[in-house]
């Protein structure tokens, strides 16, 4: 496992570097040192002369991570074979060869890894200095050593030829070596490249920082890539180390999975990559001897760490743990053994020596065979799961077929339902958008008073039925289109919802054949045959065709249900949609929606129209009108009041008026005009529970107006809930608001009932007084209507009174009060105060 490789390095960085096995003649012989602090500086010859020169315990010299340098001193015996010097530790940054005969320096080569590599007498990763010795002639060699890392300098003097016999064949194992590194790097590649996944990346990275890692400490990478910038060398050997920890530490973790089968050591493990990733940062702020401490302190306990993962995980019953343990194992006893040989131990062999590097091969070879079998099981896992998924999507589109058909078939009729019919709608006016198509809806207005009738049970079972026979008789229908079609059966009808049904024709040929429709038509409005009894469902018809009437399938469904639901479909059992009848437009939502902003913001106005007295001729009293004048497109006051109930904003409208209404009079008497005000009042607000509260409290706050604010309620409109609406007038009356019957004669009431009610005024409607100058049966009954409130005690005023004439007919015939076009039409407050101003009849309170 590349954490083992680095414990091998870690060796590499405090002992010697390996070697092959010795080839004579070679020796290493014994060395005298000098210890100088880095202020001191001697030249070669004060070296020499110097009385501190001690004997160098051991063979190697190894002092560790000193700033001090060092000067070594020794013979040369054996001229004749002797001819070269090697130092085979290459990360030394400053080296002064001298070589001394008879006392006197004869040569002088000065290199390091702090110098371009071609600067080197030999260009070889290794320090070699090659001489030429005479026989007769006594010979000494000093070096000066200075460097940042670790001040060990393993040096042996060999013959020329002896040396490159061996580092050839040395060379030659290190590339197979490297050759195997660079194999498994380049075969996990690809399999990371075919199948994406990022343990095989990891693997990658992690081994080629290890590799970078073994070249830059042999040196192969100085001389390789960068042999003039030795600054990067330097730097290499700090980053590579965190770099390959980094690297071997996320490898272990997704190769262990220890985020799934061991949370606590995966947490640990995430602790130490982010310590190796400072450490990597800090190096760039460090000198090289305090970079290389700190990350050699730091990996050591990282690879520690790894190393007790491997075995916790097999324990564990890891699968991929035991790989991990075995390839771990083999780099450590081989890097154990090549330990032992450097520290003298063992004897030296191939094993031995090349111990480490067998060990890291196997291991490579190891994870390399794991990864593959990770390949083969993962790849048969997915068959399996592959195999799972395609049975398991057959289950569920099996379920889903099922599910669709339920989802778009009536679950209790078995005809398709309202999805089905919208799609085949869609489909037919997009396919042909020449053709004309008739959308027809069934509604089936009697099914509630059967189920009351029957029960549920009696009544699923009409339903059922009544759907076949629907859909056997549309199937005859000249132009119908069926919605679904298949081999086992033919729908022509949909069912929209329990009580409707729906079907599609070819509007052209259902027009050509009018006959053969209406017969259909009558058929579909027989009676259900059941259990011997005829139960009548009472069906509605209503048509929209495309594409006048609408051109999705949503609007020309929506547009069939209002013409089903209009009066003409009650009355002769089918309707046409009708644009002018259509009461739920979308410009009808929208003029809701404007007319509840209007409300809220106060936009809307009253105009005020006045009333005059006929025997006082003088004005006593106004009607408030409610007017719209902001918007764009005018609307109707009539149809304004008819929106307002429809939408269920009468009741805000109304208590608007009344509150505006009230605040007109304040103004109005502030002005000196005593008059009161009258306010149509709809029927649906005598309905609401708390109005008649909501009318007491509103005077209480406005005491000088009671008895002034008069309510006018039309015939008809009481007529529609008779009980209610006198209960409602009552408790109006009794908080002393006046009440005036509206449109009198313009409808169908009880004059028994309106003698019931607490009023006080009868308006007869404008379509009486219009031609009252020239229609006789008109003159009679309003004479009648006059005459007849008269004698029950109600004051009688005229509406819709526009010439002298037909006011000098109702003068005559006793009329109280008038109001109409004659005196002005209906003005906004400050135009009806201009107009009261510039009449000579008008009612001024009085100065007393």
């Amino acid at each position: 496992m590349n954490p083992a490789k680095l414990l091998a390095l870690l060796f590499l960085l405090v002992t010697l570097p390996l070697n092959a096995q010795p080839a004579e003649p070679s020796y290493i012989p014994d060395m005298e040192y000098l210890r100088l602090t880095p202020d001191t500086s001697l030249s070669p010859q004060q070296a020499l002369a110097s009385d501190d020169w001690q004997v160098l315990p051991e063979k190697t010299p190894n002092f560790g991570y000193i700033r001090d340098h060092i000067w070594l001193r020794f013979p040369v015996s054996n001229p004749e074979l002797i001819t070269l010097l090697e130092i085979s530790y290459p990360q030394l940054d400053h080296i002064d060869f001298y070589l001394i005969q008879d006392g006197d320096i004869v040569r002088h080569d000065s290199t390091g890894d702090q110098k371009p590599f071609r600067e080197r007498p030999v260009q070889h990763p290794h320090f070699l200095f090659p001489f030429q010795l005479q026989p007769e002639s006594a010979y000494q060699i000093l070096l000066r050593v200075e460097t940042q890392g670790a001040m060990q300098i393993p040096l042996k003097l060999w013959n020329s030829r002896s040396y490159f016999e061996k580092a050839s064949v040395a060379s030659q194992l290190h590339a197979g070596y490297y050759g195997i590194l660079i194999t498994v790097i380049c075969f996990n590649l690809f399999v990371f490249l075919a199948l994406r996944e990022p343990v095989y990346l990891l693997y990658v990275l992690s081994t080629l920082g290890y590799l970078i890692l073994v070249g830059s400490l042999n040196g192969i990478t100085y001389q390789l890539l960068w042999p003039n910038l030795p600054a990067i060398q330097n730097r290499a050997m700090l980053l590579t180390v965190p770099f390959a920890m980094v690297f071997t530490l996320l490898f272990s973790r997704s190769f262990l999975r220890l985020k799934r089968s061991s949370p606590g050591l995966d947490r640990l493990i995430l602790l130490t990559i982010t310590l190796n990733v400072l450490m990597a940062v800090i190096t760039f702020f460090t000198d090289y001897s305090t970079g290389s401490r700190l990350t050699v302190a730091l990996a050591i306990p990282s690879c520690l760490l790894l190393t007790v993962v491997g075995p916790l995980q097999w324990v564990r019953g890891n699968p991929q743990a035991v790989y991990y343990t075995l390839a771990w194992g083999a780099l450590t006893l081989g890097s154990a053994i090549t330990a032992a040989n450097k520290y003298g131990l063992i004897p030296t062999n191939f094993i031995t020596a090349y111990g480490m590097q067998i060990g890291s091969a196997l291991e490579a070879i190891l994870l390399s065979l794991a990864l593959a079998v990770r390949i083969y099981r993962e790849r048969q896992d997915k068959v399996l799961a592959r195999e799972a998924e395609l049975r398991a999507l057959e289950a569920r589109r099996s379920a889903e077929l099922r599910l669709m058909d339920q989802a778009l078939h009536h679950p209790l009729t078995g005809l398709p339902n309202r999805s089905s019919f919208e799609m085949k709608l869609s489909e037919l006016t997009h396919s042909n958008d020449r053709k004309r198509y008739g959308v027809v809806i069934i509604h089936l207005n009697n099914l509630n008073s059967v189920t009351k009738t029957l029960g549920h049970r009696n009544s699923d079972r009409i339903l059922e039925l009544a759907s076949k026979h629907y859909n056997a008789v549309i199937r005859d229908v000249p132009g119908a289109i069926a919605i679904e079609q298949s081999d086992v059966r033919n729908f022509y009808v949909a069912s929209l919802d329990p009580q409707t049904f729906a079907f599609l024709v070819d509007a052209s040929e259902a027009e050509a054949a009018t006959r053969a429709v209406l017969r259909s038509i009558e058929e579909v409005r027989y009676p259900v045959d059941f259990l011997g009894m005829q139960v009548p469902l009472a069906p509605q018809l209503g048509v929209a065709i495309y594409p006048e009437h609408g051109t999705d399938a949503n609007t020309l469904i929506r547009r069939a249900v209002i013409a089903e639901g209009s009066d003409r479909a009650r009355d002769r059992g089918i309707a046409y949609y009708k644009p002018s009848r259509d009461s739920y437009s979308a410009e009808r939502l929208t003029l809701v929606s404007e007319l509840r902003h209007a409300i809220d913001n106060n936009t809307l106005a009253l105009y005020l129209q006045p009333k005059l007295s006929l025997k006082s001729g003088q004005i006593v009293g106004y009607e408030a009108l409610i007017r719209w004048p902001d918007r764009e497109q005018p609307v109707a006051p009539d149809e304004l009041i008819a929106l307002a109930e429809q939408s269920g904003l009468i009741k805000p409208l109304t208590r608007w008026v009344l509150q505006e209404a009230l605040h007109m009079r304040s103004r109005l008497l502030e002005l000196g005009f005593d008059a009161g005000i009258a306010v149509n009042i709809s029927p649906n607000n005598l309905r609401e529970p708390d109005f008649a509260v909501f009318v007491q409290r509103l005077m209480q706050s406005f005491h000088s107006h009671m008895g002034a604010i008069t309510f006018e309620v039309t015939e008809t409109s009481m007529m529609q809930d008779p009980v209610n609406s006198l209960k409602a007038l009552n408790a109006l009356n009794a908080a002393g608001i006046p009440l005036s019957i509206d449109d009198f004669g313009s409808g169908y009431s009880s004059l028994s009932y309106i003698k019931q009610l607490p009023a006080s005024e009868i308006k007869i409607d404008r379509s009486l007084i219009t031609e009252l100058s020239h229609r006789e049966e008109d003159r009679v009954i309003v004479r009648t209507t006059i005459d007849m409130c008269h004698s029950l005690g109600y004051t009688v005023v005229a509406e819709g009174v526009e010439d002298d004439e037909t006011l000098r007919l109702l003068e005559d015939m006793g009329c109280d009060l008038i109001q109409g076009y004659i005196l002005t039409r209906p003005l906004p407050f400050d135009g009806m105060i201009d107009w009261m101003s510039g009449q000579p009849r008008r009612s001024r309170i009085s100065a007393s």
